[in-house]
């Protein structure tokens, strides 16, 4: 998630200000549904601050983890120029803040900025960027430490102060399917990062280490 590709950075600081021009702000905890799969798109959101994650509910009933997203992207805009059901769930990984646009008024923001050839430059961007991140070079301890110091960043929590750790709604299943690897993989790995205070629960990730995950993150890959 670099910061250059956000839409932000795609559509330009004008268009997006004047975008935010026009939201309600709202606020959602960690481990928040802030978009459903099956609902009507509605609406778009904005996000200002926070990370979160975009989950697909399969056929089969299982749970696809599709992407992040964090500050300078939308959520939930395919929905709404399709005029279709939201083919995916939004939930937060950390605390987030979200602006809402109404989908009229986000399809008249779309239209005086014309803008449905750079959203799908967007949507390509986004595609790719999650096909590079199951299909990355380096170790999996690299790809991993680089991912949660991502993760880390564009939250915006301190996790690099002492005694104020850094959690994340995550599930290693998830980690495992953003990466392209098994969660077994990802549960050895996890034990390769204890010397930077990276715990695993059931459902959260927790980094008390920033600085030394930074380090690892950095390290030339196997």
């Amino acid at each position: 998630m670099p910061a250059g590709r956000t839409l932000r950075h795609f559509v330009g600081d004008a268009a997006w200000r004047d975008l935010l021009g026009q939201v309600f702000e709202r606020r959602h905890p960690a481990g928040s549904m802030m978009l459903r799969q099956g609902e009507p798109g509605t609406h778009v959101l904005a996000v200002l601050s926070g990370v979160a994650k975009v989950l697909r509910r399969e056929r089969s009933g299982d749970l696809t983890l599709l992407a992040f997203r964090g500050p300078g992207e939308l959520l939930g805009e395919v929905a709404v120029l399709d005029d279709d059901v939201r083919s995916a769930s939004v939930e937060t990984i950390s605390s987030c803040t979200v602006g809402v646009i109404g989908k009229a008024e986000f399809l008249r923001f779309v239209v005086a900025h014309d803008l449905f050839p750079v959203l799908m430059r967007y949507a390509f961007t986004r595609m790719r960027e999650s096909d590079e991140a199951r299909g990355g070079g380096g170790s999996t301890l690299t790809r991993l430490a680089a991912t949660l110091v991502g993760l880390a960043d564009i939250s915006g929590h301190p996790a690099s102060r002492p005694g104020e750790p850094l959690e994340l709604a995550l599930t290693r299943h998830e980690l495992a399917q953003y990466l392209g690897v098994s969660r077994n993989t990802i549960t050895a790995t996890l034990a390769g990062l204890e010397s930077c205070e990276v715990q695993a629960g059931r459902k959260r990730i927790v980094i008390g280490d920033l600085t030394a995950l930074r380090r690892v993150a950095a390290a030339p890959g196997e």
